[in-house]
């Protein structure tokens, strides 16, 4: 028995090497043992490594994420409907990829590279991997250079740099999407490539954004990759990193690069739903405990690159959806360890009117305060200062019949504050344009107008500064300090403006 056995397995490698062709493939079959919520399980692929595509039939994909003694338990990319047990698949000795490159701007794409926007087919060169290691910290550079959103309140008070990780956080509806797209229209004509991440939103809320992006001229330095609720939960998880690795292909190009993730409360949902899916143990490898790991390994990509790596830089704003408004939860509590700082937006404003409703008090910059242009810095140190105080004093106000006048005067410039902090929606500012009024503000020429007055007379004054001052507006945008007469030409020009409105 033991010959015969010998001779056969001799005569069938025999045959194999004799018919032996160069352009035969060799494939590890597996089968399809479970369908179902987005997920399948295989038997076989005993050689598949983590993060590795599985070809399914028609053409679906998949990724490998738990490797079982007995079984795979693999994420599907895609519509499974007719995909049912016993369909043998093959390993595909493919990391998860995505298309990258410049012929990605101006596109809706999902994370795959499939178009959304029903446009011609898209254009690339390279794949790359969505999961790639982080810059080493000897690559990084300090963060040196602002971020400019073209908002008043965050320009000034919560300034972000280019490399940096701020994280946007507050209630459902209150402003959070306007913050980062507001930041992304600011970015035209800066040589910044923005991408928005959208994960888990709905398909009438991504095409509002896209319209608005469209509407302001945005569109052709942004790229947008979507994954809808109604997606598989395997792609909603892998969508921010792979819009992260179609970002870093133009960070290491030396190109600045914007990212706005919205939101990751939703990506962590995806991530809870495909744990629960995977049985997998409520531990450090699922949901809760791996909330944490998920998101520190997609934020470290973001970073400032030193000019041996080409000196490009990816700046991050995820977004997080809080509730009841408790910023100690879970999840807000983790990123903020993550990220370099927060802006709060409060319901309570949003709801009084105040738009953005950017609670000053909650927010912080960890980093960006380094990077302000001289002239913005040499503001918003005596803006902080006078908001804060009006806070307090407002709320002490409430309980109080009778003021002194030194009370009553810090009060009525702090609500002259709030109003010149307020800012119409899509409508970013330059820089010169919040100097020049935050100026005037500090030096209280707004404290005797009403406060209806006080938008009219921000708009004039913007006007007359860039129609008169040019070089001086030019020259708030530089790396250099304003001297005494320059700031003495500002309130002059606001002193007339005002006098005229008087």
């Amino acid at each position: 028995m033991l010959q015969q056995f010998l001779d056969n397995t001799f005569t069938t490698l025999r045959g194999a090497v004799t018919h032996y062709s160069p352009g035969l493939h060799l494939r590890e079959i597996g089968t399809v043992t479970y369908v179902g919520g987005g997920i399948a399980r295989i038997k076989g692929l005993p050689s598949i490594t983590s993060e590795e595509l599985v070809q399914f039939p028609d053409g679906l994909l998949g990724v490998a994420i738990n490797l079982e003694p007995d079984e795979v338990g693999v994420m599907l990319l895609g519509n499974s409907e007719a995909l049912a047990a016993g369909v043998e698949v093959s390993a595909t000795n493919r990391e998860t990829d995505t298309p990258v490159g410049e012929g990605l701007l101006g596109r809706v794409i999902d994370a795959t590279g499939r178009t959304l926007d029903y446009g011609k087919p898209l254009s690339f060169t390279e794949r790359r991997p969505v999961e790639r290691p982080a810059p080493a910290i000897i690559d990084r550079a300090p963060v040196t250079i602002p971020l400019e959103t073209g908002i008043k309140v965050v320009d000034a008070l919560i300034p972000i740099g280019r490399g940096q990780r701020e994280l946007i956080v507050g209630d459902r509806q209150t402003g959070k999407t306007s913050v980062a797209i507001d930041t992304i229209i600011n970015q035209r004509d800066k040589n910044m490539v923005c991408i928005y991440c959208a994960i888990g939103q709905r398909g009438t809320a991504v095409a509002r954004v896209v319209d608005t992006l469209r509407h302001h001229n945005a569109m052709a330095h942004t790229i947008v990759v979507v994954a809808p609720g109604e997606d598989p939960p395997g792609l909603r998880y892998i969508t921010p990193y792979a819009a992260t690795t179609m970002a870093e292909y133009f960070m290491e190009q030396g190109m600045d690069t914007l990212i706005v993730y919205d939101d990751l409360t939703r990506h962590a949902r995806a991530y809870r739903e495909l744990s629960l899916l995977l049985r997998r143990p409520p531990g450090r490898e699922a949901y809760p405990g791996d909330i944490f790991y998920i998101h520190s390994r997609l934020l470290e990509r973001a970073t400032h690159l030193r000019s041996n790596r080409g000196g490009g830089s990816l700046t991050a704003l995820p977004i997080i959806e809080t509730q009841a408004q408790d910023i100690s939860a879970y999840i807000p509590t983790n990123l903020i360890s993550i990220t370099d700082g927060q802006i709060y937006l409060s319901p309570t404003l949003f709801h009084k009117g105040l738009l953005p409703a950017i609670d000053v008090g909650k927010s912080v910059s960890r980093v960006g305060g380094k990077t302000q242009l001289p002239a913005f810095r040499a503001v918003a140190g005596d803006l902080r200062l006078s908001y804060s105080q009006f806070e307090e004093l407002e709320d002490f106000a409430r309980f109080a019949t009778r003021l002194d006048q030194d009370t009553r005067t810090t009060i009525e410039h702090g609500r002259r504050v709030r109003e010149v902090l307020k800012q119409t929606e899509h409508h970013p500012l330059r820089p010169s344009a919040q100097i020049t009024v935050l100026k005037a503000l500090n030096a209280g020429l707004l404290d005797d107008l009403d406060l209806d007055q006080i938008a009219s007379a921000e708009t004039k004054i913007q006007q007359r500064m860039s129609k008169e001052c040019p070089k001086l507006c030019e020259r708030m945008e530089t790396d250099h300090p304003l001297n005494r007469q320059e700031w003495q030409t500002i309130l002059d020009v606001a002193s007339q403006v005002i006098a005229g409105i008087k």
